[in-house]
């Protein structure tokens, strides 16, 4: 090998190495423990500087289980098992799935007050040149989807905020394309949830979303965000799932606790504590 030849050789080991990569371009270099801030960082200002783009000047919250199924899909699933029950009725664990399908249809109202709810503040709210009470979820199925497809039946834009997961989580197909995001870190996430929140209604659900409703009532109990209306659909639901007479009485709340969030029935019920909260005029 003559000297020209060496020197082309090292030269290209040098332009395909590691370290003579962008830093921009390093996939690995961006994904170690020292680039943590710096990934946080850039979770926080994609969205942001999106939203700020698309002019959304305020949003409101919409919580609730991703297990909830349509009243269609609810529906199919009882009558399918129903009769497979008829021809198969010793089939061992029929019975117990047949006794959930029935409770997932009791429980696909909540579909549908979620998509109402979604329609009627989008339709309300909404308008060209003013976005205010944009309808922001987790960006999932469930509850998330049907509140997306209630704004985009509202012929409205609505926000997608969906995390990366172990078992990972498609975005449901309603979200505004340009309005949905995903997210590595929970804690960014949740603050693009209250960002410009100026509302929060939650349907039923299990951890996630009891996550992040108590950590709203917790900012807003302790002066950390400025108060917002908070509002429960489903009182069966809410007043087992989240007894504050039992805290209060345990001496864990202050009695004037319970008078930050306000429990409803369905989404014309969650619209008008949200318009009385506001006294008729949504937030500047």
């Amino acid at each position: 090998m003559n000297g020209s030849d060496d020197s082309k050789r090292r030269q290209e080991a040098i332009v395909h190495g590691e370290a003579y990569r962008l830093a921009q371009e390093d996939v690995a270099f961006l994904a170690s423990d020292e680039l943590r801030g710096v990934r946080l960082q850039l979770e926080l200002l994609k969205p942001e500087i999106s939203l700020h783009a698309h002019a959304i000047r305020s949003t409101v919250v919409v919580l609730g289980s991703s297990r909830t199924c349509s009243p269609e899909q609810a529906q199919a699933d009882v009558v399918r098992l129903a009769a497979r029950a008829q021809v198969h009725p010793d089939e061992p664990g029929l019975a117990r799935e047949l006794a959930a399908a029935r409770r997932q249809l009791a429980g696909a109202r909540y579909y549908e007050e979620a998509r109402r709810f979604a329609e009627i503040v989008s339709s309300r709210f909404q308008r060209e040149g003013r976005r205010d009470f944009v309808v922001v979820t987790g960006g999932g199925p469930g509850i998330m989807e049907a509140a997306n497809r209630g704004a985009y039946e509202a012929r409205a834009r609505s926000i997608g905020l969906n995390i990366t997961l172990p078992q990972e989580q498609q975005p449901n197909s309603w979200i505004t394309p340009e309005l949905a995001f995903r997210f590595h870190y929970f804690a960014v996430r949740k603050m693009h949830f209250m960002m410009r929140a100026k509302a929060l209604v939650a349907f039923p659900g299990g951890f996630g979303t009891l996550d992040e409703l108590f950590e709203v009532l917790t900012l807003v109990q302790t002066g950390k965000m400025p108060r917002l209306p908070i509002v429960l659909v489903g009182s069966a639901f809410w007043r087992r799932a989240c007894d504050l007479a039992f805290l209060i009485e345990q001496g864990m709340l202050d009695p004037r606790d319970a008078e930050l969030l306000s429990v409803v029935e369905n989404a014309e019920q969650a619209v008008a504590a949200m318009h009385a909260f506001y006294d008729g005029e949504p937030p500047a």
